[in-house]
């Protein structure tokens, strides 16, 4: 333990998602320790990021905005929505270039144990954009574990509507994986969502 304001600094990045003690120690130290960086630029952005960025108002990503990049682009392929739980997954699969449709940001995922419900989550717009629009399938694309399958679980049995194509994301094996440190559970959804080679 340090003394004093040394001690709240590293308190106050240790409150950051992600940053543990040791990680708050490091940026705590490189701050004090560096007299070429200059921490007024770091609080001017994160002011400047309170004040200009907002999520956007169709499908909840990210945005300085009203509306986001994804939904103002005319290239997207509006009859698909890809469903996520934050908007940093939105990233991830962009980042693939597999996916050119639209997407919806949850805010989270359904998890009793920390209170949270459907109501707490963006699935009422999701379902005005779905009776609004002229989508074709929806993606779900929550994390594969108990709270994102409790979501997915939750929506597929509510997004069941004819003319819709409700599909989950394949989860199983990872590529460089060994089979003999798979859980049950990944090696049983690889088994399932297998295809033909041949």
């Amino acid at each position: 333990m340090y003394e004093g304001i040394v001690q709240d600094l590293i308190d106050e990045f240790g409150r950051l998602p992600g940053v543990g003690p040791k990680s708050a120690q490091r940026i705590a130290f490189f701050i004090v320790q560096n007299e070429n960086y200059d921490p007024a630029t770091l609080s001017e952005l994160l002011k400047t990021v309170r004040e200009k960025v907002r999520f956007c108002q169709t499908c909840g990503m990210i945005s300085e905005s009203d509306t986001c990049g994804f939904c103002s682009d005319p290239r997207r392929n509006g009859a698909m929505i890809c469903v996520v739980e934050e908007a940093k997954d939105v990233l991830a699969i962009e980042r693939t270039r597999e996916f050119r449709g639209l997407y919806h940001v949850l805010g989270g995922a359904i998890s009793p144990i920390d209170g949270i419900g459907p109501d707490d989550l963006r699935i009422k717009e999701l379902m005005s954009r779905l009776a609004s629009t002229e989508v074709s399938e929806v993606i779900i694309a929550t994390d594969p574990n108990l709270e994102g399958e409790a979501t997915a679980t939750y929506l597929s049995r509510l997004l069941h509507q004819p003319g819709l194509t409700v599909s989950r994301l394949a989860s199983g094996l990872p590529v460089g994986g060994d089979l003999e440190y798979a859980d049950e559970v990944t090696l049983g959804r690889a088994f399932e969502g297998r295809r033909s080679i041949s």
